[in-house]
């Protein structure tokens, strides 16, 4: 017997321990209840639904609005708001401006609407309850430098083509040619001086947006190699010399007059001899024609006074200004003249003075250009070449001397492409 109860005695002992231990045990969380917090928390979160477009040709901002899923009451107030809050010109929006409009998955209204309106400016429009508010937002850029160079071949596009063709896309490629020759307008005619095997180098400021668009910004230093000899041109502030830009002898790069009467230029005629296109024969051509799209805007080479704007046969619509120093210059086959010019008008460098056209003698779009020195014509691109401008000011020379090396030996190393300098 006394084996037995010894026996049950320390079962009982084992089994008041167990009971002992899973009372002091911690209660497990019960799995089903925690997914369940889970889900509940998930589901308190709000879904979203957003609808990517794009503005269409010829179309409104209401109707794509509309499209998105507001009604004619949330448009007219979503408009309202975004021709307050960013001064937004409903009839001056590009096609193709992407458009996100933002709407809760258990709402059918739009709350959120998110408008393109530049590369680098977003306007929010918001919904509160009815009312719609609006707040635009300034994208940053960042800005390196970068120089290029190249050797030409044909001319100034298809150089710059060439060497940056993988680094830079076609637009920011067309504006670092345009920044380049609006650099150099007053000393090199970029369609009729350059020569195969003339070298171009140059520094510019790069601006990336966040988007990924590319664009070129200030040209700082370029230098160009014309059969031989160098012109250098580098940006500098001064506080009496006009001019942005500065040769190596510190002569200002902008003078009197500039080398071309069209900001977009294309030459398809020089001065000399050549078979007149109606007419026939061979006649002196005492001018030099641009080839341009009708409409396009003819500025003044020079500051004077307008002395002529009227019919004058073959020429069609003339202009003619005088200048200084006995130089007077026409301007030939022009659809119409700029509002306000007329014979007596003062007129000043680069202003728009009329644009291209076909009337008179004139196979198609283009400007007939000449310039008579003493009242005889003289070829464009001898009587308008010049040495400089006014020089740096002595007070400024060794502050300009100091920035013109250091830009300059910059451009001493062979460039072939596009080479990043700094970031900042």
């Amino acid at each position: 017997m006394k084996p037995n109860l010894i026996r049950f005695g320390l079962y009982l002992l084992v089994a008041l321990l167990f009971a002992a231990a899973l009372r002091l045990t911690p209660q497990l969380p019960d799995p089903d209840r925690k997914a369940a917090e889970v889900l509940t928390t998930q589901a308190a979160v709000p879904t979203w639904k957003l609808r990517f477009d794009t503005l269409g040709r010829g179309e409104s901002l209401g109707s794509l609005l509309k499209r998105g899923g507001l009604n004619d009451a949330a448009v007219t107030r979503a408009m309202q708001a975004a021709t307050t809050g960013a001064s937004l010109d409903p009839r001056r929006i590009p096609a193709g401006m992407p458009v996100t409009i933002r709407s809760e998955a258990a709402d059918s209204s739009p709350s959120e609407v998110t408008l393109q309106i530049a590369t680098d400016r977003l306007l929010h429009l918001r919904r509160t309850g009815d009312s719609w508010a609006g707040t635009e937002e300034r994208l940053p850029w960042t800005t390196d430098t970068i120089a290029v160079g190249g050797t030409i071949a044909s001319n100034l596009y298809e150089a710059i083509d060439s060497s940056a063709k993988s680094d830079l896309p076609a637009g920011a490629r067309q504006q670092l040619a345009w920044a380049l020759a609006d650099v150099y307008e007053y000393r090199v005619d970029m369609s009729r001086d350059l020569q195969v095997g003339d070298e171009f180098k140059v520094i510019a400021e790069r601006m990336i947006a966040p988007t990924g668009v590319v664009r070129i910004g200030k040209v700082i230093a370029a230098t160009f190699k014309l059969s031989g000899t160098l012109i250098d041109a580098v940006r500098f502030s001064s506080k009496s010399a006009t001019g942005d830009y500065f040769d190596q002898n510190g002569k200002s790069m902008r003078a009197a007059f500039l080398r071309a009467p069209l900001e977009f230029r294309r030459i398809s005629s020089v001065f000399g001899m050549r078979e007149h296109p109606i007419l026939g024969g061979m006649r002196e051509h005492k001018g030099m024609d641009y080839a341009a799209a009708m409409g396009t805007p003819v500025r003044a080479i020079g500051d004077g006074v307008v002395t002529r704007a009227s019919w004058s046969n073959g020429y069609g619509n003339l202009l003619e200004i005088r200048h200084r120093n006995g130089f007077v210059t026409r301007y030939g086959h022009l659809s119409r003249y700029q509002a306000g010019i007329h014979a007596g008008s003062r007129v000043t460098i680069g202003e728009t003075i009329a644009y291209v056209g076909s009337t008179g003698l004139s196979t198609g779009p283009h400007l007939h250009f000449e310039v008579l020195v003493d009242g005889q014509q003289r070829d464009p691109r001898i009587a308008l070449k010049s040495t400089g401008g006014e020089p740096v000011p002595a007070a400024e020379r060794a502050e300009f001397t100091q920035l013109r090396d250091r830009m300059l030996a910059s451009l001493d190393a062979p460039l072939n492409g596009v080479t990043k300098l700094a970031a900042r």
